[in-house]
């Protein structure tokens, strides 16, 4: 059995969120007498809010852990369907649930974070056999958080300093896990993400179907700073970044790259799909009263993720896309992959699909 301050090096030492989940699940089954750990998250798509089991242990082995990008939203259970979880999440406090007597299994509800933040929301379940001692509880609430700690401090790292939005060095340690097949099955040690150490960031690999890295630009960013100034400019970049968040899932993940470059890394089972999305960004945009400046138009690009694709040069395609729309007037959304087939880039497109520009 590894000890405590084994299991504290494990957790401090991950430099990917999204394994923490899973290293804090190992943590508490090695070391409390306890049958089941389930990490359950709040997922929100247009408006609608479910839960995701991100993460699920069980002492005598297996479980899982679930790539959010590539969840069936619609299957996941409402946030009703889960009376206790709510409760606990709502209150922000522990609920205990007991089914046979003082002595007997019950179930203990954790809030994953105990600050009132809106984007992580989330319950651990420890499930035991038995009541749990107060030394056992305390445990549970030191390795809370000493996840929570290293949750924030990764989140700070990982984030664009004036719209919160994923930053490019994010895209770079996230492409690589998030198109590798979903982990899931039998629980060894956790699966590292990323590039491992000493080898090229640019390498290649294995790539499922279905993922999509889109790009998409603020028209006439420069004219607008000129016009109205810096501050307004950055503005209507924190404007930008709201409207994305409202428009893309929870659970598609968002970056400002730069200035006025954002991006999306999405999980779609189709390319017209991915321009419903990346069309209701746009419009959402033009629609918008930017105060002080009116309308304000983004030019759009997206690509499907290949085999051998890196970061750079999947996010190269979407820019050129871009870039074709904004030559073709902006205020437009391009597919990479459309303007291949119709002859633009005198490219062989390598999936099928419709003719999008």
């Amino acid at each position: 059995m590894r000890t405590l301050i084994e299991h504290i090096l494990k957790l401090t030492d991950h430099r990917d969120r999204d394994l923490l989940e899973l290293t804090l699940s190992k943590a508490l089954i090695d070391l409390l007498p306890i049958q089941r750990i389930v990490i359950a998250r709040v997922m929100t798509c247009e408006g609608e809010r479910r839960w995701l089991e991100v993460a699920r242990l069980d002492a005598k082995g297996g479980g899982k852990v679930v790539d959010p990008m590539r969840v069936d939203f619609a299957s996941l259970p409402r946030l009703d369907d889960a009376p206790d979880r709510l409760k606990c999440l709502q209150r922000r406090e522990t609920v205990e649930i007991a089914w046979a007597g003082e002595e007997g299994p019950r179930i203990n509800m954790l809030p994953l974070f105990s600050d009132s933040r809106k984007d992580d929301e989330g319950v651990i379940e420890v499930h035991s056999e038995a009541a749990l001692t107060a030394d056992e509880l305390l445990t549970i609430e030191q390795l809370r958080r000493i996840y929570r700690n290293m949750y924030s401090l990764l989140e700070y790292s990982d984030r664009d300093a004036l719209t919160g939005l994923l930053n490019r060095k994010s895209l770079d340690d996230a492409f690589y896990s998030a198109v590798l097949e979903e982990l899931d099955g039998v629980i060894g040690e956790p699966k590292t993400a990323g590039s491992p150490k000493g080898q090229d960031p640019e390498r290649r690999h294995r790539v499922p179907a279905n993922y999509w890295l889109g790009s998409a630009v603020v028209d006439d960013f420069g004219l607008i700073n000129d016009k109205h100034g810096h501050l307004i400019a950055e503005e209507v970049l924190l404007l930008v970044a709201r409207v994305m968040n409202n428009t893309f899932r929870t659970y598609d993940r968002i970056y400002r790259f730069g200035g006025e470059h954002f991006g999306v890394l999405m999980h779609c089972p189709d390319e017209a799909l991915v321009l419903a999305a990346f069309e209701r960004f746009r419009a959402n945009v033009e629609k918008f009263s930017f105060p002080q400046v009116g309308r304000v138009t983004v030019s759009c690009g997206f690509t499907s993720v290949m085999a051998d694709d890196s970061p750079s040069s999947a996010l190269e395609k979407t820019e050129r896309a871009v870039d074709f729309a904004r030559r073709s007037g902006r205020n437009k959304v391009c597919s990479h992959l459309g303007l291949v087939r119709r002859g633009f880039f005198g490219e062989v497109p390598k999936v099928g699909g419709v003719d999008i520009f």
